[in-house]
């Protein structure tokens, strides 16, 4: 308990210049534990012994110590600074960056690091930052993803996106930057099926290809637009056939492809491999640093061909190191699959590790950029077990809602009790009990009551109990009899019993349901005071969860299950 109470009495302390407040600590630690509400007045000397202990502390001091006992609870600015180390090279206003997803499906976890890095650099330096839709390969093209991505991105970033690029609609630079290639001597079109290129290429020889005359490789250049058919010709870039690296060695730059594209038809034939139109689309966009994963770190070598070849400024590449969130299925071709097959609603579906659905969740997308930022720009592989992303996450995401979030009561597994002799009254909560000056919300009582079936269960004989804000029972046997209002009363009984929230019992009652991540259903009665909401506002459930407002009807309100 000690160390409960002194994580939160030193976060506190941090977050207002060394001198944390005990009043402040009560709500973090109900939310750390619900039973403690009703051992508060029993804990408050302990609670002012350790804050006053706290506060002759230097903040130095209890930074260290908030490192030894919870480090999770260090915020924010420093950490992240010190995630984001310099870019070289980088100046202040000129910096630009691009993000390059695949349009083969959404965004899930993994791009959203990805993304979220490269933006806060942007932010870091005042820079732009490009989202760039690739989709060069026709036959690796999910059609709404187009249109997922960028509300993925815009989402992510805060609307923080400087341009959008289609790469199929950039073709005529690709083609003039084979042809320049060609021209200078340093591409030529090979004819080698697969099989016999990659012979010549273990064996460090040359394509017969290679060596003929420039006008012979424009003439075949210019056939592959009308006369090759996909699979007989690629423009390659001539590098060094001896390289030890043998995916180096001659890599292709341009193939035929048939197949139709989903915004260009029939328009083109000829297409850009990767590494051809990132290096083209990077020096015509004046992109200045290129940060993605390393297992690109060969395709920034192959790139550095292609820079060097046309005599243009080469960006700074940095890497991050491969991320293997363990236990989660992240291919978009496998959830595209079981979306078809109907095992999953859609890519919002509560189950999926899917931007889509972290947004209708009720996420944050600050929780998710504070998750790329305690990572940083670092080249060491991590493995991120999936319990452990999500209490990160949940814990970034619960700093920015618990301030701003207004309570409610929920009553799940409703169980309809009567209290006599309680009197009539009209009971007033804060939205939010540190912020009463965002309002109240009234409760009219009379003398039925719904409490959850679990606090029911463990009502003790003899005791005096508390309706939370409301007043005070004592349960007979199988009686409930009013004992008084006073909270000063109850707080001072020796037989004190439980602090219970509830809703009063009225002819119709407002129900809910909540969706549960293993897509079950949980069901009760809620406060009516919840119909003043719009759709997709957050709250939190008392001593239950964060919630979504998902949908709302007449009588019933539909939410989805954030997190504790």
């Amino acid at each position: 308990m000690e160390k409960i109470i002194k994580k939160y009495a030193l976060q506190n302390a941090l977050r207002h210049g060394g001198k944390a407040k005990a009043e402040a600590l009560i709500g973090k630690l109900i939310q750390e534990d619900a039973s403690l509400k009703e051992k508060i007045q029993e804990l408050a000397p302990k609670i002012s012994k350790i804050v006053k202990e706290i506060n002759a502390l230097s903040l130095k001091k209890q930074e260290e110590e908030l490192r030894k006992v919870d480090p999770s609870l260090l915020e924010n600015k420093k950490e992240e600074e010190k995630g984001l180390k310099d870019l070289p090279h980088a100046v202040k206003g000129k910096v630009v960056l691009r993000f390059e997803p695949s349009v083969s499906g959404p965004l899930h976890i993994g791009h959203s690091y990805g993304l979220g890095l490269n933006y806060l650099y942007a932010q870091k330096y005042k820079g732009k930052l490009i989202l760039r839709l690739s989709d060069t390969n026709p036959e690796n093209i999910y059609p709404d993803a187009y249109t997922l991505i960028q509300e993925d991105a815009a989402w992510l970033t805060q609307k923080g996106i400087s341009k959008i690029v289609i790469q199929s609609s950039r073709m005529q630079d690709y083609y003039k930057t084979v042809e320049a290639l060609l021209k200078k001597g340093h591409a030529y079109v090979c004819t080698c099926d697969s099989e016999r290129f990659k012979i010549l290429v273990e064996r460090k020889e040359a394509c017969p290809d290679r060596s003929l005359e420039v006008k012979e490789q424009i003439q075949r250049f210019k056939r592959m637009f009308k006369d090759y058919k996909k699979g007989d010709v690629v423009v390659r870039l001539k590098t060094d056939i001896r390289h030890p690296n043998p995916a180096m060695r001659d890599f292709p730059l341009m193939r035929v492809n048939t197949h139709d594209h989903e915004l260009t038809k029939k328009k083109y034939r000829v297409w850009p491999l990767m590494n051809l139109a990132v290096a083209v689309d990077d020096h015509f966009m004046k992109v200045t640093h290129v940060i993605n994963g390393k297992d690109h770190r060969d395709n920034g070598l192959r790139q550095a061909y292609i820079y060097e070849y046309m005599e243009w400024k080469r960006p700074v590449y940095l890497h991050w190191g491969r991320i293997n969130f363990e236990g989660l299925t992240l291919s978009t071709t496998q959830t595209r699959k079981a979306i078809q097959e109907k095992k999953y609603d859609g890519w919002d579906d509560i189950r999926l590790p899917f931007l889509q659905a972290f947004r209708r969740r009720g996420y944050s997308p600050e929780a998710l950029l504070k998750f790329a930022a305690s990572i940083g720009l670092s080249e060491t592989d991590k493995t991120v077990p999936i319990h452990e992303f999500f209490k990160s996450l949940d814990h970034y995401n619960k700093i920015l809602l618990d301030d701003t979030t207004p309570r409610y009561f929920l009553i799940r597994d409703p169980v309809k009790i009567h209290i006599e002799e309680s009197p009539s009254l009209e009971v007033c909560l804060p939205l939010h009990p540190e912020h009463h000056e965002r309002g109240m919300r009234r409760l009219n009582v009379v003398g039925d009551f719904y409490l959850e079936k679990k606090d029911v269960d463990r009502l003790e004989e003899g005791k005096i109990h508390r309706l939370m804000d409301c007043f005070n029972f004592v349960k007979e046997k199988k009686r409930f009899v009013f004992h008084s209002s006073s909270y000063g009363e109850f707080r001072k009984a020796k037989n004190k019993g439980l602090i219970l929230h509830f809703l009063p019992v009225e002819k119709e009652m407002l129900s809910f349901e909540v969706l549960l991540l293993d897509k079950s259903v949980m069901k009760g009665y809620a406060e009516k005071n919840l119909l003043v909401l719009k759709k997709d506002a957050v709250i939190q459930a008392e001593r239950f969860a964060f919630l979504k407002l998902d949908k709302k009807e007449k009588k019933k309100l539909i939410f989805w299950y954030l997190h504790r």
